[in-house]
């Protein structure tokens, strides 16, 4: 078989249905490689989205519903806060809002009941 990276939709569909097993291991290893050849500033990121893209992926009920909340998280990406649209608008990405504060949280003052 050729390299899982050159294969076609029709290569990668024939193997879904006859090993599903070797379609997960050629699956895992073509992302893998794909995130490893990525430049180093990027591949802990890539690898923490393909984390999160593999538990949507774990707990849909459906590959349909799996596919539809990946879509859904992507279009996020690009319209919701932050996203890629408003960063083209902006010329730049956005500043980072302020870190959040830790406020120290005292005990709860015992009540004292007399009996």
């Amino acid at each position: 078989m050729e390299p899982a990276h050159y294969m076609d939709f029709e290569g990668w569909r024939r193997l879904a249905e006859d090993d599903p097993e070797g379609f997960e291991r050629q699956r895992r290893a073509t992302i893998d490689a794909a995130i490893d050849q990525a430049p180093g500033e990027q591949r802990d990121r890539l690898r923490r989205l393909q984390w999160r893209i593999d538990q949507v992926r774990e707990r849909s009920s459906s590959p349909l519903a799996a596919c539809v909340r990946l879509s859904n998280m992507m279009w996020e990406r690009i319209y919701g806060k932050h996203g890629l649209l408003q960063v083209l608008e902006e010329g730049k990405p956005p500043e980072e809002e302020g870190r959040s504060r830790v406020v120290a949280l005292h005990p709860r003052r015992r009540r004292r009941t007399d009996a």
